[in-house]
């Protein structure tokens, strides 16, 4: 018993495109990667500095919304074609998350 395997032979032109388009992810996913490096840095030196908490606390929590929103985009693929539906999936549940904390904490502190 044999199995045929199917082998797509790629042009020289096709080859070029694939290892730039590659190129480019990788050199894409490396800067982000260093921008949440540089945030996390900024973070841990306002802390370490003793600057007032009521500028820590928004700030960490901000460069924190950054970072998760970079991760969504760029290390779970959303930047890619084809990911339309799963991201209305998740922007909607984010915004619907937001909707009910914001709820919550207007009901419990007003």
């Amino acid at each position: 018993m044999s199995h045929d395997v199917h082998v797509e032979a790629r042009s020289e032109e096709e080859y070029k495109y694939n290892r730039r388009k590659a190129s480019q992810a990788m050199r894409n996913q490396v800067t982000v990667f260093a921008i949440m490096i540089f945030l996390t840095f900024v973070a841990f030196a306002t802390v370490q500095a003793g600057f007032s908490a009521f500028l820590v606390v928004p700030l960490i929590l901000l460069f924190a919304g950054v970072q998760v929103a970079l991760q969504l985009y760029y290390f779970m693929h959303l930047s890619e074609k084809g990911t339309g539906i799963m991201q209305f999936f998740m922007y909607s549940g984010m915004i619907v998350a937001f909707t009910m904390i914001l709820a919550f904490v207007t009901i419990i502190w007003w």
